[in-house]
């Protein structure tokens, strides 16, 4: 079946509209008919080509909300017209170990939503940037009710990312956590944290982000280009969300945590990008240095319920097809408070 998408032929190419195929609905499959998607700084790195391996076209989209349009026979958790998610992945080998404790993204075999080897069609997975699509009833996620639709779509990506960092670090009422860096990361972050019962800072470079960072949940906003101002908060932070994707210095970020805290990187830099780390940052207070990457269905889900739970969204600003373009231009200049989410409801027409 065909529906229409919107995607590049080449690196820095202008977004098209386009057909493209999805395979008929399978036994265990579900037809979504695509309401919103986000638009995430990963979609840029591979429609550009900037992390290699690019295969075109690509048709971006990892954030994805929409409604049940056709379920396969063996489908029972979902109906015609439930509101449903998809993720970053739409399909694993399920029998490693890594897919059995839940989580798929670590599978040698995750079959990504866009620009992944298609495991049942052929050819390359195609992403949210379209009208409809196919996916495993395994990978596909309830929707709260209460939650607003379009705001829920980057909780699929921008959302688990923060989400799973503060779940696997056991965040709790009292802690003190910072967010380091205040963009589509790490806005959720600090919603997230919030909720979680922290005392949230946010490290921000920006002066005009301080009234912003408030409304979202912080306490306290430190300025980072300030590095006495920064150094005055040594020893203070149980845990660090680093949401910065470029290098920079770690090792004055691991000074500010208690002993035995942990930075976690989330913001991921640009192929090729490396970091100088000094042993003594890390053994001195027996911290932590650690990165982390989406989190399985199993956890997407839980975070999904917790953000109903506490009606939590992201802060989106909404655009047609036909601007994907400009909005691509103003991520890459930090321009968009704080994800831009595609309105593909009326894509077909």
């Amino acid at each position: 079946m065909k529906t229409v998408a919107f995607g590049v032929d080449q690196p820095h190419g202008q977004f098209q509209r386009m057909d493209i195929e999805r395979r008929e609905v399978g036994d265990n499959d579900v037809l979504i008919d695509i309401q919103y998607c986000g638009i995430c700084h990963s979609d840029i790195h591979t429609a550009n080509d900037e992390w290699g391996g690019a295969v075109y076209p690509v048709v971006p989209g990892h954030e994805i909300v929409g409604i049940v349009k056709e379920t396969g026979k063996n489908v029972t958790k979902y109906k015609k017209g439930d509101r449903v998610g998809v993720g970053c992945m739409v399909d694993s080998c399920r029998t490693c170990d890594e897919c059995k404790n839940g989580n798929e993204h670590y599978c040698d075999n995750t079959v990504f939503t866009y620009n992944s080897p298609d495991s049942k069609l052929g050819g390359m997975t195609y992403g949210g940037y379209s009208g409809e699509i196919v996916v495993d009833k395994d990978f596909v996620l309830n929707i709260p009710e209460n939650l607003d639709f379009a705001g829920t779509a980057p909780l699929l990506c921008a959302g688990i990312t923060t989400y799973s960092p503060l779940r696997f670090w056991n965040i709790k009422d009292g802690d003190r956590v910072a967010v380091a860096g205040l963009g589509g990361l790490g806005h959720m972050g600090v919603k997230l944290a919030k909720a979680m019962g922290a005392e949230v800072t946010v490290f921000t470079t920006s002066p005009s982000k301080v009234d912003e960072a408030k409304r979202l949940g912080a306490t306290n906003v430190v300025i980072s280009k300030d590095r006495q101002e920064l150094k005055k908060h040594r020893g203070e932070y149980d845990f660090i969300l680093d949401t910065i994707p470029a290098v920079h210095d770690l090792n004055l970020y691991l000074s500010l945590l208690k002993p035995e805290g942990a930075l976690v990187l989330v913001g991921l830099p640009e192929k090729g990008s490396s970091y100088n780390v000094f042993a003594g940052a890390l053994v001195g207070g027996r911290k932590t240095l650690a990165g982390s990457n989406i989190g399985g269905i199993r956890e997407t889900q839980e975070m999904l319920d917790f953000c109903g739970k506490h009606n939590i969204t992201a802060d989106i600003e909404m655009i047609k097809p036909d601007e994907i373009n400009k909005a691509y231009d103003r991520v890459i200049k930090s321009d968009v408070k704080y994800r831009f989410v595609i309105d593909m409801k009326n894509a077909k027409n």
